[in-house]
């Protein structure tokens, strides 16, 4: 198994040290324009793998695409990232072009890969990436789901006083603070709904946290978060990789699935060694259907400003 991770920065360095500890990839590059920092992050990481107990081999590259030549899956991280006060959409402009560039340069050398697209605005970059690169639509997938997941667990751990295994959660919708649909309904501890334990106001505090998630840490860094999203990668290259058909909320193309068409949205979807292998269509209430939709309508407001 190859991994192509692009973007050398906090979040791809993440990604690709998460892999890389979990020994499940026999090689992972490392791509980045900035001359030789890709070739020092993955130098660094190597240091580490005779502490940290793995073999996977770590390279590095200054935008060298050879170098990516038959990986199995590939990551795109690349692209500016946020700042304090700047809503995802607004790294549209930069990040298009960027993402465009980079997919299409990773397909050339590696045609049958499977690609997981990072870049915010991230449901409007997988989308663009279905939109001109001819992959198959299982192929292209979209982080965001089981990040915000991530989080809405972390939040439910934390109003319930419960350890985070014993909790389990999904968001799906568009990755924004707005798009976001906590599925607070469907949130249990160990089998059991948690309005069993906790208020409707907490609940609702949950979901608000769970929303506003990526924005909180932006605030308090400076700059996105990188350690949960790089986890959250990992998390789904080594579904694929090992072919486990584990649930993740992510961003797929839709095609009439929860009456939603043509764009990449947040939904339940099984992956496995072909990518998206199936998208799950949970039953949903009519609320979640009404917050699904209006999701949905301002991902195709921001995917109306690509330039295709």
């Amino acid at each position: 198994m190859k991994v192509t991770v692009v973007g050398a920065g906090a979040v791809g360095a993440s990604c690709a040290e998460y892999i890389a500890i979990k020994d499940f990839a026999s090689e992972v590059v490392i791509l980045d324009i900035k001359e030789g920092f890709a070739e020092g992050k993955a130098m660094d990481l190597m240091q580490t793998a005779s502490l940290n107990s793995f073999d996977t081999k770590i390279t590095g590259s200054t935008s060298d695409y050879t170098k990516t030549a038959g990986s199995d899956v590939c990551v795109i991280t690349s692209g500016i990232p946020r700042k304090p006060g700047m809503t995802r959409e607004e790294l549209i402009g930069i990040n298009a072009g960027i993402v465009k560039m980079v997919s299409a340069s990773l397909i050339e050398h590696s045609p049958n890969t499977i690609i997981i697209v990072v870049s915010n605005p991230m449901d409007t970059m997988t989308y663009l990436v279905h939109k001109t690169t001819g992959l198959p639509k299982n192929r292209i997938i979209g982080m965001g789901g089981a990040l915000d997941s991530a989080r809405f667990k972390y939040r439910l751990a934390e109003a319930l006083g419960a350890p985070i295994s014993d909790v389990d959660g999904m968001v799906i919708g568009g990755h924004s603070d707005k798009g976001m649909v906590p599925l607070i309904g469907k949130a249990v501890r160990n089998s059991v709904s948690v309005s069993e334990f906790l208020s409707a106001e907490r609940m609702d505090q949950v979901v608000q946290d769970t929303k506003v998630g990526g924005a909180t840490l932006t605030g308090l860094l400076g700059t996105s978060a990188w350690y949960a999203p790089g986890a959250a990668v990992s998390a789904m290259v080594q579904a694929i990789a090992c072919d486990t058909k584990k649930i993740f909320p992510c961003s797929a193309f839709l095609d009439g699935e929860f009456g939603l068409s043509d764009l990449a949205i947040g939904v339940p979807c099984v992956l496995g060694a072909n990518g998206i292998e199936q998208i799950v269509e949970i039953s949903l209430t009519d609320a979640e259907k009404a917050k699904l939709a209006e999701s949905a309508e301002g991902v195709k407001k921001t995917n109306g400003l690509l330039e295709l």
